[in-house]
C-alpha cells in the first residue's frame, strides 16, 4: 500500500506552481541577506575608477554623523537612565516594575489559554487552538523582562 503522507492529486501542474513560489521566496530571502550584509560594509570602501574629465567634484565625506550619537558608555554597576531612552528614562521605577507584571500576566495568561485550547478534540490538527490574542499576548514575556530591567536601572539611579 502506498502512502502519499497528506497529499492528494499532486499533479504535474501544482508542483510547477510551487516551486515556481518557493524560487520567488528563495530571491526575496537572498535579497534580505545580501542587504543585511551589505549594511555592515564600511562607508567610503568604494574604490572610484580614475576618469580623465571629471563633471563635478565629489563631496568629502564628513563624520558629523558619529558626533551626534551620544556616549551610553558606563563603568559602574548599572548604566544611566539615559539608556533607556526619551520616554521611560522619565518614568519612575515604581510605576515600571507595574508595567513589567502587567505584561508578565498577559503573557502568562495568553499561554494558559492557549493550552487549554490545545486540549480540545482535533483543535491541533486544525490549528484552531492558535488565536491571534493569545500570540500577541505572548509578547507580554519579552515586555516583562525589558521593563523590569528597566526598573532595576532606575531604582539604582534613584528615580
Amino acid at each position: 500500500r502506498k502512502q502519499d503522507f497528506g497529499l492528494v492529486n499532486f499533479s504535474p501542474r501544482i508542483h510547477f506552481f510551487q516551486q515556481a513560489k518557493m524560487a520567488k521566496l528563495s530571491l526575496v530571502i537572498v535579497a534580505l541577506v545580501l542587504a543585511a550584509c551589505s549594511a555592515f560594509v564600511p562607508a567610503g570602501t568604494k574604490v572610484n575608477a580614475p576618469s580623465s574629465s571629471v563633471a563635478f567634484t565629489p563631496l568629502k565625506e564628513s563624520s558629523f554623523a558619529l558626533n551626534m550619537v551620544e556616549d551610553m558608555y558606563w563603568e559602574d554597576e548599572y548604566p544611566p537612565s539615559k539608556v533607556l531612552g526619551p520616554i521611560m528614562s522619565k518614568m519612575p521605577s515604581g510605576l515600571l516594575a507595574i508595567l513589567s507584571l502587567v505584561f508578565l500576566g498577559m503573557c502568562g495568561y495568553s499561554v494558559f489559554q492557549s493550552q487549554l485550547l490545545t486540549q480540545e478534540p482535533g483543535a491541533v490538527a486544525d490549528g484552531s487552538w492558535v488565536k491571534w490574542y493569545y500570540v500577541l499576548g505572548s509578547f507580554g514575556g519579552p515586555l516583562a523582562w525589558g521593563t523590569h530591567v528597566a526598573s532595576w536601572i532606575q531604582r539604582k539611579n534613584g528615580m
